[in-house]
């Protein structure tokens, strides 16, 4: 007998599947500006070209009613339950074999990350004075960076990642533009489980994009782009305003005579830094950006206009010219996070951009202590993605001393089974032991906590 979970997966592809079948439609678009009575569902830039509008903020289809919603386990609603069946499976991993043990290697690599103290190194002679009392090595722990493809938010990993932000488990994220514009996006509308075999030429008709198995309505984005417009607008007014501010204690340093190498800093956003904003703005504690925003946890985006994002920056471009995000500031600020630890864990789920700008960070302290790699990138190819730890270790990425792990699975499938024994286990526990906790000496303490 079929469930109805089962009943209503197939009305939603009996529905996906229904329109138009075995025809062909050939649409061409002139690019000009859209009509001045054109709705604001649709943009609210009339500059925007009409081409462009048409394919990025176009009408969808309304989900039938039933269909499944796409929603992650929930480590927070479960972190006081008994797990003693998971718990035996997965100590039995180590010595399972194949992936099943690099799983288990992982589960050991992240209790070492997360246990390293500066006391289990002895201090020795040149180094810094201050490091020397017991008290202050016990306090510093390693830097841990988390970094996760689009993707891993797009599904119900989303859950997962946002409890790991949440109870402050981790220093810095590294994603791309699809990591936080779906985040944001899951705030207002929910996404729908699908099929991977679904037609890409029906359900462009409807309207619905396709994330593997997953369906985004495309009126997700229109909702993103009606929320995220006036915040862009109203940051651009800031960084005008900071401008002319700056303009003004130049004129009077140069007046002055002061030293001409100590100028005024002037004020520029950077992805990071907007990132932080739209955190603030949302005000969803379901967000992962709403708690890096609380937590003070940087999120660094290299490529932030690679998405929806940076569809709203070109159609306000269109209206507007002039706003400017700096990549370079960022550059610097994620760099000095890396130097500036005594120890540094990576943890990186998929590959490409999120897993190379990690690497690299670390690369300018000669390499992360611990790393786990979770993707299903092969080498043949000499792809990044793919690239083992080993790798890494000859580009100074991981350190020649460090026992790095990759997990060659689908992290939808490893991540969620790792923080149950991990960064689940002890929650209160974890908190108590880095209250006073530092990555690096004179690095400020968290002026928030979780929830």
């Amino acid at each position: 007998m079929a469930t109805s979970e089962g009943k209503e997966v197939q009305q939603s592809e009996d529905f996906l599947l229904s329109s138009n079948e075995g025809k062909q439609e050939t649409l061409v678009l002139e690019a000009k500006p859209l009509p001045a009575n054109t709705p604001a569902s649709v943009s609210a830039n009339p500059h925007i070209p009409s081409v462009s509008a048409f394919a990025v903020l176009g009408e969808s289809s309304t989900m039938p009613e039933g269909t499944p919603q796409c929603h992650g386990h929930d480590f927070e609603q479960s972190k006081n339950l008994s797990s003693e069946l998971l718990d035996s499976v997965m100590n039995s991993m180590r010595t399972t074999g194949f992936q099943a043990t690099n799983l288990g290697l992982a589960v050991e690599q992240i209790h070492e990350m997360r246990n390293w103290r500066l006391s289990s190194v002895p201090w020795k002679e040149g180094d810094d004075e201050d490091l020397k009392p017991m008290a202050v090595r016990e306090r510093i722990r390693a830097r841990i960076f988390l970094a996760y493809t689009s993707n891993q938010i797009s599904c119900g990993q989303r859950e997962v990642l946002r409890f790991l932000v949440q109870h402050r488990m981790v220093d810095v994220i590294v994603t791309t533009a699809g990591g936080i514009e779906e985040d944001i996006i899951k705030t207002f509308e929910p996404t729908f489980m699908g099929d991977f075999k679904l037609s890409g030429r029906e359900l462009r008709k409807k309207g619905i994009n396709r994330i593997g198995n997953l369906l985004v309505p495309n009126k997700n984005y229109c909702d993103f782009e009606d929320w995220v417009a006036p915040i862009i607008t109203k940051m651009h007014d800031e960084q005008d305003q900071h401008w002319e501010e700056w303009m003004d204690e130049m004129a009077s340093h140069k007046a002055s005579g002061e030293d001409p190498t100590s100028k005024p800093k002037k004020f520029s956003w950077t992805p990071s830094k907007m990132i932080e904003r739209l955190g603030n703005e949302i005000g969803n504690e379901e967000s992962v950006l709403y708690w890096a925003a609380k937590n003070k946890i940087p999120v660094f985006c290299p490529a932030l206009t690679d998405g929806s994002i940076g569809d709203m920056l070109f159609f306000h471009s269109y209206k507007r010219s002039g706003f400017v995000l700096d990549i370079v500031e960022d550059i610097r600020r994620i760099n000095d996070l890396a130097v500036n630890s005594y120890a540094s864990g990576m943890l990186v789920l998929g590959g490409g951009l999120v897993k190379h700008h990690t690497c690299n960070a670390n690369l300018m302290r000669n390499g992360a202590d611990f790393s786990v790699f979770i993707n299903t990138g092969n080498e043949f190819d000499g792809s990044d993605s793919g690239a083992s730890p080993d790798e890494a270790i000859s580009w100074g990425k991981i350190r020649i001393t460090a026992k790095p792990v990759k997990v060659n699975c689908d992290a939808t499938i490893a991540f969620p089974l790792i923080v149950s024994q991990t960064f689940a286990k002890d929650v209160e526990g974890w908190k108590k032991r880095t209250k006073d906790s530092i990555c690096w000496l004179g690095e400020e303490l968290p002026s928030t906590s979780s929830s």
